[in-house]
């Protein structure tokens, strides 16, 4: 059985940490370069950095910020927002990320995944969907949430994968920031779906509900607030997966 991952996530905006509920009330949650360099002594697995206004604002990513976090790691790096073409990926790539994170611009140009897939391969394109809730299934959502991209989860997710994409973000809207526990049938469908690992997102209230998301499929499970605020430790967190028979990084 492979080792499961635990991830933080940095979502930055105006260049600080913020965490928000159902992408909406962001409030402050620290200094990313700060935060990167304690989550790496805490012993996370990875991080994660989503420059979360950058679509929205129509602006890159800011590679500056990307480079003073790679500095403080030593651990594989994910940064995403506002990546809208290969030579986009390919600076964040220079700047020290291990894998690039395409949304919004590979939902308006899927071939975008396929680029940034030839430049360091599959291992480093990382596909993240925003997904709510709809009828018997789930639609995709753009720009940090805030627009329907008229795509469904399942069908995105296999293009994305045949696409070139390595591995999958799945974020469920409906349970960010609530710490309610991770969607549990969106990610069961969704690994299912794809033979690419699944990161779940969205929803981590407690060290159970990270052994859930594994249950369920997830090769990753990935969390802000928990984290950012102290409602939970990244090793409490894997202490409490290891009970449940999953092997972690200690």
């Amino acid at each position: 059985m492979l080792t499961r991952r635990i991830i933080p996530c940095l979502d930055v905006k105006g260049g600080r940490v913020v965490k928000g509920v159902r992408f909406e009330s962001l409030r402050d949650a620290g200094d990313p370069v700060q935060a990167a360099r304690a989550y790496g002594e805490a012993g996370a697995d990875e991080l994660c950095f989503l420059d979360i206004s950058a679509s929205l604002e129509s602006r890159g990513t800011m590679v500056a910020l990307v480079e003073r976090v790679a500095r403080e790691l030593a651990i594989p790096f994910a940064v995403g927002g506002g990546v809208r073409s290969a030579a986009d990926a390919e600076a964040l790539l220079r700047a020290g990320a291990d894998k690039v994170s395409l949304n919004t611009a590979a939902l308006a140009e899927p071939a975008l995944i396929t680029a940034a897939a030839k430049l360091a391969g599959s291992q480093s394109v990382l596909l993240a969907i925003d997904a709510k809730a709809r009828g018997p299934g789930w639609e995709v959502r753009s720009h940090g949430g805030t627009r329907a991209a008229g795509r469904d989860l399942l069908e995105w997710a296999r293009e994305a994968v045949d696409r070139g994409a390595g591995e999958i973000l799945l974020t469920s809207m409906d349970h960010d920031g609530t710490q309610h526990g991770f969607a549990l049938a969106m990610l069961r469908a969704v690994t299912a779906a794809v033979p690419v690992p699944v990161i779940a997102s969205g929803g981590a209230g407690a060290a159970g509900d990270f052994a859930d998301a594994f249950e369920a499929g997830a090769a990753a499970a990935l969390a802000a607030s928990v984290f950012h605020f102290g409602t939970l430790s990244i090793r409490t967190v894997k202490e409490a997966c290891a009970a449940r028979g999953f092997p972690m990084r200690l």
